[in-house]
């Protein structure tokens, strides 16, 4: 559901923004400007249909990887099952070919683009454009071989010559995608200067910032050099902090907006989850769970970030020590025994009213979208967390036996108009993920001390990022020595006092707790660098599949519902619309395929968590 109310409203969302504020968009034309022929298209109509692509395919990245990795939940029972041979196929169109709408994918439009830069007649000079367009193909290139393996590319938009094209060499595409960045920074160079890019552009990500494109294309040279194992030129990048996303103000992420209709641009998230009939998405059991704290050597305390990415609508979730007996009506399995080989991790509830689901569990949904945890306002632009439970409670009818849902009045439930009304973020690379990559090179290099100092510089960016988001209806009250009535889970007692936000000494207690763990090359240390990437990746984990395929951690994640889930995907299938028109391209019969970076043992040895 979370996958559909995504690749729905992203595409709503990105779209807006070339009918909002793109001065040459004809709102009554009849035909679809992409598919006018090169010379008689409008250049940076193609260029927001590039971005448009790349945004829609990089949520769809970011959803997969993250339901892999736990830091979303994920549906169904069997790794091979979930994720058949559609999965990707929005994202192969987008990034190859048209769709039924006539939409060109994005690699279309950039040949597109070339051909108007080229012609003599036209006298335009569109290199800005090309250059941002080069970066986002070469990030999707890498991503798409990440997902996939081997995929055309020299055949692929030769259509005329090669109808059916082969797939290349993986490890070949890689180095692909380096020169590809290497030719947007060429293209970006006459503009470090003093020049500006002749028509105006309307970049979605950096206003028109050179430099900052020319961080990102380093910034993603680290990437590819990380993800190959190359960590002299790592390094080597490294070395020049100024040079790569290194500062929260260089993040590259995509923003939304509040407006709600004509066209919706908020965070698909937040429209999945802020609406009258309840939310619609489960929270990941495992993040939460790490974030609460539990059995951790800092104690009980908090993520000082979990009142920003969780609002809870209940304070009690049945099962727990609030609610002991369970609830088979609104939470079906606080009644049934825990799988055996959980091996004591947490089965279908948590303390403190935070409702989500296990790895895997695909049970039929119950009641409880009034009850479920719902995103927070990072990064969806929802509520921050502030104990008030506002949605509803539980009673127990007495004439039937059975406990009913009281929703609140009108003004109290999570609804559209909360919160920070939608206006998130899709986070793509951001400054506290690269500190991550510097502490698993350090990590791997046996230098623990650096790799303990950059899990502190990702925790510290990261925590500040989430703390910036604010949400106007925060009241930022606490309850004091809260109870709740066991059969209902209402607050008994309701004294307002402290802070809710955590303050600058428990921010840092919390970070040193942490990266005290981060004391030697043991599994220990490699969790702890692991979980804290996780939880910073919260809304934008597209490369987290690579780094649990890449190390293996972290290896407290939960396992599946099922015993024997299958073997854990090392690629996804084909797209299911490329293989049945091109005979060129033979369908996998597992997800077992290991792409030319991915040198770990096969399943299902590894990862060891599955």
């Amino acid at each position: 559901m979370k996958n559909l109310y995504k690749l729905m409203l992203v595409a709503f969302a990105v779209g807006s923004m070339l009918f909002q504020s793109c001065e040459t968009v004809e709102l009554e034309q009849v035909d679809n400007p992409n598919a006018l022929s090169p010379d008689q298209a409008d250049p940076n109509l193609l260029l927001n249909a590039i971005q448009r692509a790349y945004v829609t395919n990089m949520v769809t990245f970011n959803d997969r990887s993250s339901e892999l990795t736990r830091i979303d939940y994920m549906f169904g029972r069997d790794y091979f099952n979930n994720y058949g041979p559609a999965t990707l196929d929005g994202v192969w169109t987008r990034f190859y070919s048209s769709n039924n709408l006539g939409n060109q994918g994005m690699s279309v439009n950039i040949q597109n683009l070339e051909s108007l830069n080229d012609d003599p007649d036209l006298g335009l000079d569109l290199t800005f454009q090309l250059g941002m367009a080069k970066t986002l193909q070469a990030h999707q290139l890498m991503l798409l071989v990440d997902f996939l393996g081997d995929i055309p590319w020299s055949e692929a938009l030769n259509p005329l010559e090669f109808p059916n094209p082969n797939v290349d060499d993986d490890a070949t595409l890689y180095q692909v995608a380096l020169d590809l960045l290497n030719e947007a920074e060429t293209f970006f160079t006459p503009f470090l200067g003093d020049a500006v890019p002749a028509d105006a552009i309307q970049d979605f990500f950096y206003n028109s910032d050179p430099q900052a494109w020319v961080k990102l294309i380093n910034t993603l040279r680290m990437r590819h050099a990380l993800t190959t194992g190359d960590l002299a030129t790592f390094n080597g990048i490294a070395a020049n902090p100024a040079s790569f996303i290194s500062e929260t103000a260089d993040d590259f992420q995509f923003a939304y907006g509040t407006q709600l209709l004509n066209p919706n641009t908020q965070h698909q998230d937040y429209f999945a989850d802020y609406t009258n009939s309840g939310a619609g998405i489960y929270q990941s059991m495992w993040l939460m769970y790490t974030m609460q704290g539990i059995d951790k050597s800092n104690g009980n305390d908090d993520d000082p970030r979990i009142r920003y990415y969780y609002f809870r609508q209940a304070g009690c979730t049945p099962g727990a020590s609030c609610d002991p007996d369970g609830d088979g009506q609104f939470l079906s399995c606080s009644l049934e025994t825990p799988p055996i080989h959980l091996g004591g991790f947490p089965f279908c509830f948590l303390e403190d009213g935070y409702w989500g689901r296990n790895h895997m569990d695909d049970d039929g949904t119950p009641p409880d979208n009034f009850l479920r945890t719902a995103v927070g306002v990072y990064p969806a632009g929802g509520l921050i967390d502030d104990d008030k439970f506002r949605n509803g409670s539980i009673t127990l009818n007495t004439d039937t036996g059975l406990y009913e849902f009281t929703l609140n009045t009108s003004d109290d439930i999570v609804n559209l108009n909360r919160g920070a009304a939608g206006q998130g973020i899709e986070p793509f690379i951001l400054a506290s993920y690269v500190d991550f990559w510097r502490a698993e090179v350090a990590l791997g290099s046996g230098q623990v001390g650096n790799a303990a100092a950059f899990v502190r510089a990702g925790m510290e960016k990261s925590i500040a990022k989430v703390s910036s988001f604010t949400d106007p209806e925060f009241t930022g009250a606490l309850l004091d020595d809260t109870t709740f009535n066991p059969n209902t889970g209402d607050i008994i007692n309701a004294s307002l006092s402290t802070t809710l936000i955590p303050d600058q000494t428990y921010i840092d207690d919390y970070v040193n707790d942490i990266v005290a763990l981060v004391n030697d090359t043991s599994d220990d240390s490699w969790n702890a660098l692991a979980e804290q990437y996780f939880i910073a990746m919260y809304g934008g984990g597209s490369d987290a599949f690579n780094f649990y395929r890449r190390t293996g951690y972290p290896t407290t994640v939960d396992p599946g519902i099922e015993p024997n889930p299958g073997v854990f995907p090392r690629t996804f299938l084909y797209p299911n619309a490329d293989v049945i028109a091109n005979p060129n391209i033979t369908q996998r019969t597992d997800n077992a395929t290991q792409v030319f970076w991915d040198t770990k043992p096969a399943g299902p040895a590894f990862p060891p968590a599955n």
